[in-house]
């Protein structure tokens, strides 16, 4: 348990340390509610249809049966990194993959240590694995799809009412930084190419942001509220939140395997933020398909 968790992947390792203190999960089954450390084997029988992931800091419901996402909030808590101005504040109405009509139907392993919690489940020829940490911000929320015969996956994600998709201007028109001399951004200047950057926001509160993060991963369709994934056979969909998801930052590496430990930013790189409120004709338009 201490490797997986440990690695739980390249954007759950940039969550600030600050944003995460006294977080953790507990998982609420029908049966009873598993915390932290747990490393736990739930058989089928008593998964359920759907069960809570309830942490200090972060809180949403899984439907057992495709391991997709319903209300992904952030509580509010009291954090020197919090983004919703202490109000609870919800940012995805849901995150479904798209299983083809398979049910995972196996034993549920939970694992549970500190700030994380990692979820996994399989049905017929496909698997499903949530990886998430509790904290404020940062990188800390991954869904990893498996199949037998190799295909893609495609995620749905719908955002909550009130939240919006748009195109961060900040990333088209990307600040000098010193010593450069503008419109000639070298690689002195910016260490890595600045390229549009599409973020998720709101109108109540002055911090928040955030964006779809995808590994071998290929976007489909993107409005103003619903954005459409194809994800790889052992690639994933994560979520980041704050300053890392206004980060200019190299993209992950084209890999399904053992590849978080070198894909780690660490924050090194420039923030260029976000304008608040976001204009309107930077709002992604329509809202949904």
């Amino acid at each position: 348990m201490a490797l997986s968790l440990g690695l739980i992947g390249q954007q759950a390792q940039a969550a600030k340390d600050a944003g995460c203190e006294g977080g953790g999960f507990s998982v609420v089954l029908p049966g009873g509610t598993l915390s932290s450390p747990t490393d736990t084997v739930v058989p089928a029988s008593s998964v359920g249809a759907s069960f809570l992931v309830q942490g200090k800091f972060v809180r949403f419901e899984v439907d057992a049966t495709t391991l997709g996402v319903r209300n992904y909030t952030l509580t509010g808590a009291a954090n020197p990194l919090d983004m919703t101005g202490g109000v609870p504040t919800t940012l995805f109405a849901s995150k479904t993959p798209n299983l083809g009509g398979v049910a995972l139907n196996g034993k549920l392993t939970v694992e549970v240590e500190g700030n994380d919690v990692l979820l996994q489940r399989s049905g017929p020829g496909v698997s499903m694995k949530i990886q998430a940490k509790d904290c404020a911000q940062g990188g800390i929320f991954q869904m990893e799809p498996a199949r037998a015969d190799g295909l893609p996956t495609d995620f749905i994600h719908v955002l909550a009412e009130g939240v919006f998709y748009f195109d961060n201007p900040n990333f088209r028109n990307p600040p000098p930084l010193p010593l450069c001399t503008p419109p000639n951004f070298t690689p002195q200047c910016y260490p890595v190419p600045v390229t549009p950057r599409i973020n998720f926001g709101n109108d109540l509160s002055s911090r928040l942001v955030g964006r779809d993060s995808p590994q071998v991963a290929t976007r489909i369709s993107q409005f103003g509220g619903v954005s459409v994934w194809r994800v790889s056979s052992g690639g994933r969909m994560g979520g980041v939140l704050g300053e890392d998801s206004v980060e200019v930052a190299p993209p992950p590496t084209n890999c399904v395997r053992n590849c978080q430990a070198q894909n780690r930013v660490r924050g090194k790189y420039p923030v260029l933020g976000f304008p608040f409120p976001v204009p309107e004709a930077s709002r992604l338009t329509p809202r949904f398909p």
